[in-house]
This record gives C-alpha cells, structure tokens and sequence, in this order.
C-alpha cells in the first residue's frame, strides 16, 4: 500500500510550470466532482435496499475506493450478505460468495489441480480456479474457517494472486474481500490472526437501525416487490476512481495527524500514560497507510477537494480496533478498546 503524500501547499518560479501545475489542478477538480456525482449515485443506489446504515455503507464505499478489504462484524439479520451483493451490481463487479465452516478446505477456496488425460493418452494437470477468482469476495463468517483455511487468503488479500502446487495465479482485477463475522457466538470459532486482520483496511462495526430505518425496512421488504441496487459505475470507473484517490491532495497537518494518532497508540512510543498499562501490541505503519488513503476516499465522498484532520478522527476507530490489542489485566479491569481510542484522539481534536 505504498503512497506519495502531496503537498496542498506547492510554489515554484517558472511561469511555464505555474500554468502547467494549475491546469493540473484545474483537471483534478473535474474529476473529483465528476466522482462526486457518481459515488452520490451510488450511495443512493445502495440506500435503497439498504436501511439505516449510512454510516457502514460510506465505509464500505471508502474500502472499495482505496482498493482494499472490509471486515463487517455485526449480529445476524442486519443485512451484512445484502450489502455485497448490492455492491457488486453497483459497481458492476463479478462477486462470489463463501460460507465458511470448520471443514473448509483451502482448495475450496482457491481452486485445485485435476489430471487429465487427453484423446492422445497423454497426462497434464489443469487448474480449476476457486471462488477466490472474482472481483468481491464474501467470506460469510470468516471466524468460522480453520487456521489453515484462513491463512489461504493471506496471500491473496496482499498480493492479490494466489500460488497452487508451486505455481502463481494471478487475480481479476480489482479484486475486495468483505468478510463477516458474528460477535456472539463463539462456540466452534477462529480467532482472526494479526497478521490476517492487518490485511483488512477497515473493520465495519454493523449495529441495529434506528426505529424510523426499521420501519421503512419491514414496508420495503415484506410487500410484493423488493427493491434492488441498480448499476451505477463500471468496474474500469472503479479502477480509473481508486487511482484519482491516490492523487488528492493531502495537507501537512493531516500528515501530523495520523502519524501522531498511531505512533502513540504504541506502547514504545506512546506519551499516554494509559497506553503502556493498556496495549498488548499497538498499530504497525499499515495503520497509517490505511489512514492516508481513507482520509483521502472520505474527502471525495463528500465532494471535498482535500481531507482535513476530522476525517482522521472519524476514521479512528475502523482503521485502529482490529490493529490494536489490550493487555490481559486491561481486559479484566473492564477496559475498553474504542474508550482508548478515544483517549488517543483526544490531542487532535
């Protein structure tokens, strides 16, 4: 996820560069307003189907905007599965869907290789792709899947190509992995890896909707017709978006700001007090490379030019919870992971 941050504030004396930098700028804005107007279609789209969860949808916007993967974890029947597949026909991307279980294997996931004999008697191996080889994958209940299952994405979230039987396949491009995960039940469960939760640029908290959303949801849905996502954006303007992410400008301020929020979610380098007694294991650069390119998507969300230090603290929590971990005796002092958050916001705001 490496990046180039762009400074808001350039100067130069060349009158010729001058003209040649403001044009620049100038075509920036246009896209950025063009892609405003597309991703205001979209979330619109998706709200159709989608009720009272704004705020989880424009999350999982930003993670499609800046090329990565989301970690949804709410309780069952809040409409998590209905979210993808709405996204895949908003964007119109190929998507496919996992159910994870205890007994899924990795080749279930990635493909496998079948001998074959031809009409000529000779013997070759074929490789059948798995449902990895699509553009949004669902992993449903990914805490479910074995350690070694799990692992099998690990490659394929980073890397975005898989290796079976020593040899390297590569994925379609774009390639998302939204996975779900079911905070209740933990019987029969896998705890996420770090390493594999790192690979994850948001974790998507999915709460209840309020009553006026629950209400429009149960005329919506239980009448003669159900509503559907249209298609609004090609896969190649989703592509062609992911990239004009990556140039938006970014101030130094904002810089400032997410290096110091992670840096002193740290334990060896925190100047909080809480925050050597709290953290196991604080936040890796990956944290603040997620922060630079969602601050940015954000600011094209809502049709801003270049993203400000709100952005950083309203992208706090999902970039940080699953990137940090408290100690044994925090836990057991009832100690809370979004209340240290907060803590570490706190100088910024």
């Amino acid at each position: 996820m490496e990046d180039v941050v762009l400074s808001a504030n350039t100067t130069t004396t060349d009158p010729s560069a001058s003209q040649a930098e403001a044009q620049s700028d100038h075509r920036l804005a246009q896209e950025i307003e063009q892609l405003g107007g597309r991703l205001k279609a979209a979330r619109q789209s998706v709200g159709q189907v989608i009720f009272g969860q704004q705020e989880v949808v424009d999350q999982t916007l930003i993670t499609l905007l800046c090329g990565g993967h989301a970690l949804l974890i709410g309780v069952p029947g809040l409409a998590k599965t209905r979210l993808v597949e709405s996204l895949g026909t908003v964007f119109g991307l190929e998507e496919r869907r996992v159910q994870c279980t205890p007994d899924l294997m990795p080749s279930d996931i990635l493909g496998s290789e079948v001998l074959e004999e031809t009409e000529e008697g000779k013997r070759a191996f074929r490789f059948i792709p798995g449902p990895i080889f699509s553009q949004l994958l669902m992993a449903d209940e990914i805490n479910r899947a074995s350690p070694r299952t799990q692992s099998a994405l690990l490659q394929a979230m980073q890397e975005r190509k898989v290796t079976v039987a020593g040899h390297g396949h590569s994925l379609p491009e774009p390639f998302h992995v939204l996975a779900t995960q079911n905070p209740l039940e933990q019987e029969g469960t896998y705890p996420l890896p770090e390493a594999q939760l790192d690979r994850f640029l948001l974790q998507i908290d999915v709460g209840y909707p309020d009553i006026d959303a629950e209400r429009q949801m149960l005329v919506a849905t239980t009448g003669a017709q159900d509503s559907k996502a249209e298609n609004v954006l090609t896969t190649q303007q989703l592509m062609e978006a992911q990239q004009l992410v990556r140039r938006v400008p970014v101030g130094e301020s904002v810089v400032e700001a997410i290096l110091q929020l992670v840096r002193q979610g740290r334990p060896e380098t925190s100047s909080i007090p809480e925050v050597p007694e709290q953290v196991a294991w604080g936040p890796g650069p990956r944290a603040s490379q997620a922060l630079m390119l969602a601050v940015r998507a954000r600011a094209l969300m809502e049709g801003r030019f270049a993203p400000s230090v709100d952005d950083v603290l309203e992208l706090a929590h999902p970039i940080l919870r699953h990137r940090m971990a408290l100690t044994f005796a925090a836990r057991a002092e009832g100690q809370l992971l979004d209340a240290l958050i907060d803590r570490l916001c706190q100088p910024l705001q």
